[in-house]
């Protein structure tokens, strides 16, 4: 105890002893080249102040629209700072800057150094890095949307998770059951909902297919619409039209709960087969999962919402877990935008890892090159 004691008391001696010299006047602070310009890759709101020194201590940033005119103080820094940012400055006005600092006879002030004026960049430098990944992001996505639509064949590998929905349409006939598919409790403007309607057209073909009754209760308007459209074209593309009924696709309430209890009061009276939940849910995940497996479902379940996929994953035979759902969604609709889009994430994906791979050998090789590119940004 004694020895730490000690330790902490030599350390704050030698963090104040250079304060306590400065403040006896042994070594005072001294600066040198102010200058003031314009902060690059700024919008126009503020200059920059750079300046040699040595020693440290307290200064006064002071200002003034003239070189001779009267300076007031903007701002404070440290001697030993070297630099400051006058974020007060007015785009179009030209300003001169002087540094006070020192105290007592020793107190002194710099020439002035301007005139500098605050200019709105159009492009921000410290961000090119930015620039560059959003063009090549672009790029890919361009060049893979066109290939898709030229009939190209892009590999998109298939998720464990949509074998297991063939299966389940496989036992609900099986059993002579029905199956429930709930694409989620959002609009047509989230994207989950999109690729959700996207894997019940898959799933209507193949309850078309095979005979087996499907109902795909909804909670908004725009939702039931579009599913009941979806799964009739599924049903013409079957070759089976006459076998699509209107209340395949039923619309329930807006109400969050309300549905929820409406849906899981079917599974209980009605006991379906296999239970699909794919889309963007809330707190009515849990609800409905549960219920479905007190019912005895297979359960295929599958959202990009990271804070319901542990209620998914705990209660459903198979889930898709963020972007396996929209990859399942472009796999089976082999729609080009979709698949386009995904073959486009991994491109971009497989240079980051270059990338990043290239600098961790750069760095275990000890070079300055890394060091040199982060100087220039």
């Amino acid at each position: 105890m004694r020895r730490i004691c000690i330790s902490i008391l030599v350390t704050m001696i030698l963090l104040v002893a250079p304060h306590l010299v400065y403040a006896q006047g042994s070594t005072p602070p001294s600066v040198t080249g102010l200058e003031a310009f314009d902060t690059p890759s700024d919008d126009g709101s503020s200059v920059t102040l750079r300046w040699e020194a040595t020693g440290y201590g307290p200064a006064d940033v002071m200002r003034s629209t003239s070189r001779t005119g009267e300076y007031e103080k903007v701002g404070e820094a440290d001697v030993s700072d070297g630099t400051y940012r006058d974020t007060g400055a007015e785009a179009g006005v030209e300003y001169y800057y002087t540094l006070a600092y020192g105290t007592g006879d020793r107190a002194l002030t710099t020439e002035a150094a301007g005139p500098a004026e605050a200019i709105s960049n159009w492009f921000r430098h410290a961000r090119k890095n930015t620039l560059i990944a959003t063009i090549v992001m672009f790029a890919l996505v361009a060049i893979y949307v066109t290939l898709a639509r030229r009939g190209r064949d892009l590999y998109v590998r298939k998720i464990a998770g949509l074998n297991a929905i063939d299966e389940a349409v496989g036992r609900a006939t099986e059993m002579g059951k029905k199956i429930f598919y709930i694409p989620g409790i959002l609009s047509l403007s989230e994207i989950q909902t999109i690729a959700s309607l996207s894997i019940l057209k898959h799933v209507s073909k193949l309850t078309a297919i095979y005979g087996t009754d499907i109902e795909v209760p909804n909670k908004d308007p725009l939702v039931f619409s579009a599913a009941r459209e979806t799964v009739k074209q599924a049903y013409m593309e079957a070759g089976k039209p006459d076998q699509f009924k209107e209340d395949m696709v039923t619309y329930l309430t807006y109400d969050q709960f309300a549905y929820a209890a409406s849906v899981t009061a079917k599974m209980v009276r009605e006991k379906p087969a296999t239970n699909f939940m794919i889309g963007s849910f809330f707190a009515e995940s849990l609800i409905l999962a549960e219920t479905g497996q007190a019912a005895g479902a297979i359960q295929i379940a599958g959202t990009a919402d990271v804070t319901q996929l542990p209620f998914f994953v705990t209660t459903c035979d198979y889930t898709l877990l963020g972007e396996e759902l929209y990859a399942a969604s472009a796999y089976l609709s082999r729609e080009p935008v979709l698949l386009g889009s995904i073959k486009a994430q991994d491109a971009a994906k497989a240079i980051l890892m270059i990338i990043m791979a290239g600098g961790i050998i750069l760095l275990a090789f000890n070079t300055d090159i890394i060091v040199r590119l982060l100087e220039t940004q």
